[in-house]
């Protein structure tokens, strides 16, 4: 068992280094200065183009104003949600009608 670990820890030491050794051979000094590609075409001038709809055949229709919360039914159900301090009570009233316990231990 020792020798198999041992041959193990070996491989494993010698592939490190094997990695580590053949790298630093390969590594230049000289800096590697990198060109981007440049695409002129997009940081020209041009003249802008034609405007586009972008809602296909349908038309545009614009209004002002305020509509009433009726208008919206699936809306107002959800504003109706119960209030946090109605929870809040509900919770203390379910918690004092629960049993108490008669032994209460008291480690010192």
């Amino acid at each position: 068992m020792k020798t198999t670990l041992f041959l193990f820890c070996l491989l494993c030491t010698t592939a490190a280094f094997a990695q580590y050794g053949g790298s630093v051979g390969s590594i230049s000094s000289q800096p590697q200065i990198y060109e981007f590609p440049s695409h002129t075409a997009h940081a020209s001038y041009a003249p802008m183009a034609r405007e586009q709809n972008n809602l296909g055949s349908s038309t545009f229709s614009f209004a002002q104003g305020e509509r009433p919360a009726s208008d919206f039914p699936h809306q107002a159900t959800a504003a109706e949600g119960v209030s946090l301090g109605a929870v809040a009570r509900e919770l203390r009233q379910q918690h004092a009608q629960l049993k108490k316990s008669r032994v209460v231990w008291v480690n010192q």
